[in-house]
């Protein structure tokens, strides 16, 4: 797609973001895709959606802080940048600024506070892990890092500038809403919370109560019903057996990817995922 702003790309770490992953994936697209709209109904950090820059686009997520942060970029973004230069990168104000969610009212606080808030704690916890507990409440403790950028003016203003200048529809909630919104002229890359390659690897703590087979296995009914409905797909997840099996009726394409969250660094590195669509390349 002519004309992108290189500076259009993601302002926040995220779990499986697919940055990294961007040239692997680029060739599994399907062709002509400024024809269509393009839908992500699992946007996180929005590598995919930044990289391709679609004029027109749907994007969703489950998570209501961070489909703000996106809303606010849109709609206020140089007050966000204001307040983003407010905070300190110490351990004591780390903890009270993550401990806001824990107290009465905090969903009544002003949308560039909570904004301010979701960036500040992605950009100084540790490995800009996003992760909640049951109750959903953020829970990753201190980075410690020495000069982590809060306040990256020029993506921001960028990602403000694009999500105006383009028809970008914005949802928070289940995906199944948006892809009620799909049809033939629409193309999605559906990239859910990973099926675990195996117990100790197991992380679905970026949305409350997490995510198990049988959430996996609407997701595959749902990619069932965009193929009858001759909408293509692309879908991003583990190479486990059990998501193997259930999309063995599907094209899979298994890629290298890099993994970034482990407790123990020995235990990072390659790890294979896989590409699963609905259409001939």
């Amino acid at each position: 797609m002519a004309g992108k702003n290189k500076l259009v790309s993601p302002f926040i770490k995220w779990v499986g973001g697919k940055r990294q992953l961007i040239d692997k994936i680029s060739p599994h697209l399907p062709k002509q895709l400024s024809a269509y709209t393009y839908i992500e109904p699992f946007i996180g950090g929005g590598a995919v959606l930044f990289h391709l820059q679609p004029k027109k686009a749907i994007i969703n997520d489950f998570n209501a802080e961070l489909i703000n942060v996106y809303l606010t970029i849109r709609d206020d973004v140089e007050a966000l940048i204001a307040h983003l230069k407010s905070h300190e990168n110490t351990s004591d104000y780390f903890y009270t600024i993550r401990s806001l969610d824990r107290l009465e009212g905090f969903k009544q606080k002003g949308l560039i506070d909570r904004a301010s808030r979701f960036i500040f704690l992605n950009k100084t916890c540790f490995n800009g892990l996003y992760r909640v507990n049951r109750a959903g409440e953020f829970n990753t403790p201190f980075g410690r890092y020495k000069n982590p950028n809060i306040v990256n003016e020029p993506t921001l203003r960028a990602v403000s500038r694009y999500l105006n200048e383009s028809e970008v529809s914005i949802f928070n909630g289940d995906y199944a809403q948006v892809l009620d919104l799909a049809d033939r002229k629409s193309f999605v890359y559906l990239d859910p919370p990973y099926h675990p390659l195996s117990e100790s690897s197991n992380f679905t703590g970026y949305i409350e109560g997490g995510w198990n087979e049988s959430h996996q296995i609407r997701l595959k009914e749902a990619c069932d019903d965009l193929t009858d409905r001759g909408i293509k797909f692309l879908l991003s997840n583990s190479s486990a057996p059990f998501i193997l099996d259930l999309y063995q009726n599907y094209s899979t394409t298994l890629v290298k990817a890099n993994r970034a969250i482990n407790s123990n660094g020995a235990g990072r590195g390659k790890v294979d995922e896989v590409l699963i669509r609905n259409y001939e390349l």
